[in-house]
């Protein structure tokens, strides 16, 4: 391969790859992108390890031909689609390792966990122990440093369900039902399929060419499963694991709820759908949400001669407004009147603002607060003294008056904000007077035993229904806006639920099927080149998989009416 200089496209037999810094190599076509990569790599090392590309608007493996001349964005582990493939194609790495090891396991995939991994679980045999892990370690680094091949292929509809049937695999024969049908109807009659070692199965989105790129990860112990080890997007290192009881038991609780359904996959939900159950499973669900913020609420007045303080706190679209406004609406109907406080009223003025690396406002950093003030004012009110309250003017960017409020007999002071978690917020409140609730959509449902529905992504779906709603914007400036949302809630957010008194998970099993008529037409009027159009085209295909359901047999109480709008709480203050 040799470095090159622009000249005239004409009859030729080799092709040039320009890259995003500039650089230009030359191959013959039909090249992989892969060799001019490594070519670049050889001549200036990449700051990340490159896992993919986009080429004209499109997100293209490694392995993708280049048969003329094209402009090329190398994706590194440390992109967002990079770092998707590098986990997608580790967890293809353990499927394998497992299947060679220990053949009569049955490998899930559950969820992810805040420090950098998935937590797994086997069935068909006890859990593995150390031991056993530490094998499945040394087998999977084995493999890597083989570097074997990641092949995939296109494989018709009917002989991809014989492969899972025959593999007891219930939960894609179930899946593939949908494409079946959809090919019955003209669609794409064929499934991706890859293959490593000769064990074939599907992932949904794209992998790596080979093993020898996966060499970031560790197995850990956490019974009764195990947590799969990446690394973060900002570094190759591993990160410390923490221990999260709480959280894991919120998923945990989700699971008994998907099992009492007979829905632990997207393939069962779907039947359970054309079965005719959609008010059934609606309903259930709903219940558990009543029964949650129904329980905090018992909590909340069984210490109510101590609690004076709710804090409540959650990453983007979670459902937060309409949490806080239920679980009034529980305090109210037992004779406990909260009063609402803004975080965000405590805002510094705009010109004592922190700013990032970047010189921008840093609005999401705790120091952007007048710390001192709100925990003056809190401790204040709890004493039963009179506030004259602040009111933050966002066109001005200074504080103003606001009202006067003291906190009765019977009254607890509600606070919603991202930081309601941060013991920094209030170490002048004694704990016993307060707690600390943080809500999340933390999805268990899952396309099948290998392959996650993101709790991101369900939020992303849920905040681009919301805001072309609300506030006129549209999918793309959305997913635009998403990652430095993201961004905020790893710093501020995710390091601190395992300190929530409460954990309530606002996830819905069926709201993916009721997203996705909103979802959808916003998402396809993107158009390719356009910012946000290769998230929206992932999207897209995510939503594929799922059957439509109506809105009609939501409750107007429900937190999914947050976002797809008909609630009838938009109006209520308490």
């Amino acid at each position: 391969m040799n470095d090159a200089t622009p000249r005239p496209a004409e009859a030729r037999t080799t092709a040039q790859v320009t890259f995003s810094d500039g650089r230009i190599y030359e191959a013959p076509i039909g090249t992989p992108l892969e060799d001019y990569v490594r070519a670049a790599g050889a001549d200036r090392p990449w700051p990340s390890p490159i896992v993919a590309a986009i080429i004209e608007d499109e997100l293209r493996e490694l392995t993708y031909h280049i048969v003329r001349d094209v402009e090329v964005a190398p994706l590194g582990m440390d992109d967002r689609d990079g770092s998707r493939i590098y986990r997608r194609s580790l967890t293809f790495l353990l499927v394998v390792a497992v299947h060679e090891l220990y053949p009569e396991a049955r490998l899930h995939v559950d969820h992810s966990v805040t420090f950098g991994g998935y937590y797994c679980e086997v069935g068909g045999r006890p859990p593995f122990t150390p031991e056993e892990l530490a094998a499945i370690e040394a087998h999977m680094r084995a493999i890597v440093a083989a570097d074997d091949p990641i092949h995939k292929e296109r494989v018709p509809i009917e002989e991809c369900i014989a492969l899972f049937e025959s593999r007891g695999e219930d939960d894609m024969v179930r899946l593939l039902a949908q494409r079946r049908r959809n090919a019955a109807a003209g669609g794409k009659d064929y499934l991706v399929l890859y293959e490593l070692r000769g064990y074939r199965s599907y992932f949904y989105g794209y992998m790596v060419p080979s093993t020898g790129y996966l060499r970031y990860f560790a197995l850990h112990p956490y019974l009764p499963g195990f947590i799969l080890r990446f690394p973060p997007r900002q570094s190759l290192a591993l990160e410390p694991v923490v221990d999260y009881p709480k959280l894991i038991q919120v998923f945990r609780d989700y699971g008994r709820t998907l099992r009492l359904l007979k829905i632990e996959a997207v393939g069962a939900l779907n039947e359970a759908f054309r079965a005719g159950r959609t008010n059934e499973v609606v309903l259930v669900a709903e219940a558990r949400h009543e029964q949650g913020i129904a329980g905090i609420a018992a909590t909340i007045l069984e210490r109510s001669e101590q609690v004076r303080l709710a804090l409540i706190a959650g990453p983007s679209s979670s459902g937060k407004t309409t949490f806080a406004k239920r679980l009034t609406i529980q305090l109210m109907a037992n004779g406990l009147r909260p009063i609402a406080m803004g975080m965000d009223d405590y805002f510094v003025d705009r010109d004592l603002t922190p700013r990032d690396a970047d010189g921008n406002f840093n609005f999401e950093t705790l120091e952007a607060l007048d710390l001192a003030l709100f925990n003056e004012h809190l401790l204040a009110l709890m004493d039963g003294a009179e506030v004259v309250l602040p009111k933050f003017n966002f066109l001005t960017g200074k504080r103003e008056v606001g009202p006067a409020v003291r906190l009765g007999p019977g009254q607890i002071l509600l606070v919603e904000g991202i930081h309601g978690l941060n013991p920094r917020l209030v170490p002048g409140v004694p704990h016993e007077r307060l707690c600390r609730i943080y809500i999340s959509a933390l999805t268990q449902l899952n396309i099948d035993r290998y392959n996650r529905v993101p709790t991101t992504d369900n939020r992303l779906l849920r905040r681009i229904v919301r805001d072309a709603r609300t506030r006129g914007y549209t999918a793309a400036e959305t997913i635009v806006r998403w990652e430095s949302v993201h961004r905020g809630e790893r710093d501020y957010i995710f390091p601190y639920q395992e300190n929530a008194d409460f954990i309530f998970n606002s996830a819905l099993v069926y709201e993916l099927s009721a997203l996705k008529p909103f979802a959808e037409p916003l998402l396809l009027e993107i158009e390719p080149g356009k910012p946000g159009y290769v998230e929206a085209k992932r999207l897209l295909a995510f939503l594929h998989w799922f059957e439509p359901i109506p809105a009609d047999p939501i409750p107007d109480n429900s937190i999914l009416r947050e976002f797809i709008g008909g609630s009838n709480l938009e109006n209520f203050i308490g």
